[in-house]
C-alpha cells in the first residue's frame, strides 16, 4: 500500500472555542456538519454517510482545544485531527485540520474538508 501524504489546513471560525469544541467531539455536534448521522460506543464512533459506514477511534482529545481519530479500517498510520487555536493577540479562533489521503487524492480531500468546514460555519452562523 502507498503511503499517504499528509496535509494540512487552516479555518478562520468566528465562534467561541468551547462553542466549537462541542461540533468537534459530540456525535450530535459531528452529525449536523461532518456526517448525515454519528453514534457512538465509548471511543468508538460511527459515521453515516447515504448509507455508508465508517467507524473511528477517538485517539485522543483535551477539551475546548482538539480531537484526533483513526478510522478503524485504516492499515496504516494515518490520523485526522481537529486542533482549535486562539490567537493570542488577536483572539480570532482557527480550526486547523490535519488528514492523509492517497498522494492523488489530496487535493480532492482538501476541497472536501473546505466543504464541510462551510457547513460547519453554516451551523456556527460563523462567516
Amino acid at each position: 500500500m502507498n503511503d499517504k501524504e499528509k496535509f494540512q489546513l487552516e479555518f478562520v471560525i468566528q465562534a467561541s472555542p468551547q462553542l466549537l469544541y462541542q461540533y468537534l467531539s459530540t456525535p450530535s455536534g459531528l452529525s449536523e456538519w461532518f456526517a448525515d448521522n454519528v453514534n457512538s460506543r465509548g471511543e468508538v464512533f460511527n459515521f453515516i454517510w447515504d448509507g455508508s459506514e465508517e467507524e473511528a477511534r477517538l485517539l485522543k482529545r483535551k477539551s475546548d482545544e482538539f480531537v484526533k481519530f483513526a478510522w478503524e479500517e485504516s492499515d496504516d498510520d494515518s490520523f485526522f485531527e481537529m486542533k482549535i487555536i486562539v490567537d493570542e493577540i488577536t483572539k480570532d479562533v482557527s480550526l486547523f485540520i490535519t488528514d492523509f489521503a492517497e498522494e492523488d487524492e489530496v487535493e480532492e480531500a482538501k476541497l472536501l474538508w473546505t466543504n464541510l468546514v462551510s457547513d460547519l460555519k453554516q451551523v456556527l452562523g460563523s462567516k
